[in-house]
C-alpha cells in the first residue's frame, strides 16, 4: 500500500525554494547594479530608468540594449562561456610590484 503525500510538507518545501529564489534573484540585482557601475546614480535616476526601460515597446531601443547587456557579460570571458585567467598586463604571473610604485605612499 502506498503512504499517502504530506501535501503540506511538500508546498513548506516549495515555499522555501520559492523564498531561496527570490532572494538570489535579488543579491544578483544588486551584484549587476554594482557590476555596471549604476551605484553612483541616485535611487530615483536608477529606477527611472528601470521604469522608462520596461516601458519601451521600441524593439529596436531594447536590441541595443540587449546588444550592450550581452556584451558586458561576455567581457572577462573566451566566445564559448568559459572564464579567462587574465593576469595584469605588464607583470608576469606571481611578480613582484616595483619598488618605484610604492614610494611616496605614504
Amino acid at each position: 500500500m502506498r503512504r499517502p503525500r504530506d501535501y503540506d510538507a511538500e508546498m513548506k518545501l516549495l515555499a522555501e525554494k520559492t523564498k531561496a529564489l527570490q532572494d538570489r534573484k535579488l543579491r544578483e540585482l544588486g551584484q549587476l547594479v554594482t557590476a555596471t557601475g549604476a551605484d553612483s546614480l541616485g535611487a530615483d535616476v536608477l529606477a527611472g530608468a528601470l521604469v522608462k526601460a520596461a516601458a519601451t515597446t521600441d524593439m529596436v531601443q531594447r536590441e541595443e540594449w540587449r546588444t550592450a547587456g550581452a556584451a558586458f557579460f561576455l567581457r572577462g570571458k573566451h566566445a564559448d562561456g568559459t572564464a579567462k585567467d587574465t593576469p595584469r598586463r605588464g607583470k608576469a604571473p606571481g611578480s613582484a610590484e616595483p619598488a618605484a610604485s610604492s614610494a611616496g605612499a605614504g
